[in-house]
Parts: C-alpha cells; structure tokens; sequence
C-alpha cells in the first residue's frame, strides 16, 4: 500500500466515524438549503398563483359613482368591499393590500367626456401586495381602454386614431431560460456546498491534528511530506465531491415540487446539467481545499481554524453577490477567472444556452492552474517542522 493510499483510508475512515463531520459535510450542507429553498418556493409560488385565480375584496371608496366600472371589476373577481374612512392608514397599517377611491367629479367628467380619475391606493415597498395591485390596475386600465375606443367609435373616428405608435413585444426569452431568473442563485449554493462539504475535515486534519499532537508522529515517518499532503486533500475532496453530488441530486428534485408549468418556465436540472455542473466545479473542489488545508494550517486550534475559515467563507460569495447586484455580460476572459467562471458556467447551463468547449475549457484551465498554485503554496508549508508543534 503506497503511502497515498494509506493516509487517504486513514483519513476517510477516521472521519466517517465523526458524526459532527458527517452531519455538517453529508447533510447540513448538501441537504439543508435545497430543501428549504424548494419548500420556501413551492410555498411562495403557489401563494402567489393562488392570489391570482381567487376572488378578490377590495375596499371601493364612492363605488355608487361609478357601477360600470365596479361592474368590470366583478367580472374580473375583484369585488367591492365596504369602504374605508381613511384608506392610506388602512393601506399603512397593513389591514388591506389595496384600495380604489373614485374622485366625486367622476359622474360629472363621465358624462361630459372628460378624463376622469381612479386613484389605487397602496404600499409599492409591500412585496405580498404586488399580486393585488397588478390585478386591479390591469382592470381598470384595461376598462379605460375599452371606453375609449368605444367613445371614438361614437364620434365615428377610429380606434387606432388615440393610438398612433404600437408596440410590439418579440420576447426572445425561452421558458428555460426565463427559469434563470429564478434559479440564479444555484451557483452560489453549489460552491458554498463544496466549501462545507471539506471544510470540517480540512479543520480536523490540518488544526485538529495539531492540537492533539498527532501530526508530529505522522511527519516523523521516512514518508514525504507531498505524499501525506496529497492523502489528506484526497479525502477532503472525496467529502467535497460527495456532497455536490447530493446537492445536484437534491436539486434536479425541484420540477417536482414547483409548479413550474403554470409559471411559463421550463426547470431541467436533470443528469446532463448535473453531469456538467460537477465538471465544472472539479478545479474548486481541488482549489478550495487546499485554500482550507492551507488557512487551517497556520491555526493552532480547532476553534481558531474554524474563526479562519469563516472569514475565508466571504470569497465564494463575492461572484454570486456581485453578479446578482451588477449583472454583466460575459466577456472569454471571465471563464478563467475560477468562481467567477463557474457562476457564469452555471447560469448559461441554466438558461439552456449549454456551454462550448472553448468557455469549459478555460473554466478547466483557469481552475485547474489556480489550484495548482494553492496546493504548492500549501505543500511549502507543509515541509516546515513547525506545523507539527501545537502552541
């Protein structure tokens, strides 16, 4: 048995019996935040469709001045409620998501074929509010519309007369693409799934030995240190790699939950794109965990590593956030930029667009390269005796 082999068994076996590792790298990580996201989103959505195709009870302030209007309104499952002496404070206060005041000059302007004025009162900053409005504005100003092309019509003018320009929309989003949107933030979970997935045993093999002293007999064997380095990021990998697979896995079980065709979206999360996204994400898997080895090595206890390692949390975050704030349109050198390749990887994955072999390539590249420098810069440290003294 080569000396790789041995301390990779010896590692993996010993970590396998730590059930804090496990849990944390196995189940925390991997487990927790798709299911809660698929909860929270099959929740919302159908919150959300739910408000769209139920009656809906709106306060009408003067609905007696306007009957036609509060007649469209009904047809359309908007009904009048009683109304409300002061409408902004109901609005305010939370007790109704929108109101309809009719001004007392409706009657008057109406029948003189005067523009007349429908106001909706209602909170812009309140997101569980936007589903009502939408549906009462559309309404009204669809009944606007309507009136005034048959007040044209009455004067024997044409309808296209109030409207000299037309737009046309020519969206050329595809229902998958569109799904993007929605799914955005997948590339940040699946780094951060990565960076948990190694990062308890990271801690353990690097700070964690040391604190118990056991790494000094380890070097004190005629084995070469790159040998020892290279079975403990084995099997910081191994753990990494298992828990993106039960991510991705976690993942492609979405369609199932959301109910993605009443949304117009299109969600394929299945084995190609989870085939993709783990290529895609090797280099990290082997980058990040020397990035932990590393920082881990310069702690000398357990609980300090772990302070360490929070830090170095924030810059898996940094491409996601960054491009969820400030979007911006991929240019060749991004894709060997690692992490910021990957996001840009995934989403057009996402999209539907696929990936050709130059951008995988670079990410490949770029990834691989930067990795390649973490593990030298960590076999350096890993030759100095004093890694093995605690204190």
């Amino acid at each position: 048995m080569s000396a790789f082999t041995a301390v990779y068994w010896k590692e993996v076996r010993e970590n396998l019996r730590d059930r804090r590792t496990l849990i944390n790298a196995l189940i925390t990580g991997p487990l927790l935040g798709p299911v809660m996201f698929i909860m929270l989103m099959n929740v919302m959505v159908n919150r959300e469709l739910a408000k769209t195709d139920r009656p809906l009870a709106v306060p009408i302030v003067g609905a007696d001045l306007a009957p036609n209007l509060v007649a469209a309104l009904k047809s359309a499952g908007i009904d009048a409620a009683a109304p409300l002496s002061d409408p902004e404070n109901a609005v305010r206060e939370q007790r109704t998501d929108i109101v309809v005041r009719i001004s007392p000059s409706y009657p008057a302007a109406w029948k003189n074929g005067q523009p007349v004025q429908v106001e909706l009162i209602y909170d812009s900053s309140r997101r569980d509010a936007s589903t009502p409005v939408m549906r009462v504005r559309s309404v009204v100003e669809g009944y606007g519309k309507r009136e005034g092309a048959m007040r044209l019509i009455a004067r024997g003018l044409s309808p296209t007369t109030a409207w000299p320009v037309q737009v046309a929309d020519r969206d050329q989003a595809t229902s998958q693409s569109r799904s993007a949107l929605m799914f955005s933030f997948l590339p940040y979970f699946f780094v951060l799934t990565v960076f948990l997935g190694g990062m308890y045993l990271a801690i353990d093999l690097t700070a964690g030995e040391r604190e118990r002293q056991s790494l000094e007999p380890l070097f004190v064997n005629p084995v070469a240190r790159w040998k020892i380095l290279a079975g403990k990021l084995g099997a910081i990998c191994s753990f990494s790699v298992v828990s993106l697979l039960l991510s991705v896995a976690a993942f492609a079980t979405a369609p199932w939950f959301i109910p993605t065709e009443k949304l117009g979206i299109a969600l394929d999360l299945g084995w190609r794109f989870g085939s993709q996204v783990v290529l895609l994400m090797l280099p990290l898997i082997l980058l990040l965990a020397a990035l932990q080895s590393l920082v881990s090595a310069f702690a000398k206890s357990y609980r300090e590593a772990q302070t360490y390692l929070s830090i170095l949390m924030i810059i898996p975050v940094l491409p996601s956030a960054l491009l969820s704030v400030i979007p911006v349109r991929a240019e060749p050198w991004m894709y060997a930029v690692p992490l910021l390749g990957q996001n840009l990887g995934i989403v057009q994955l996402l999209r539907g667009d696929g990936m050709p072999a130059w951008q995988m390539g670079l990410c490949l590249a770029g990834g691989f390269v930067t990795a390649a420098l973490a593990v030298w810069g960590t076999a350096q440290l890993y030759r100095s005796d004093r890694l093995a003294i605690s204190g």
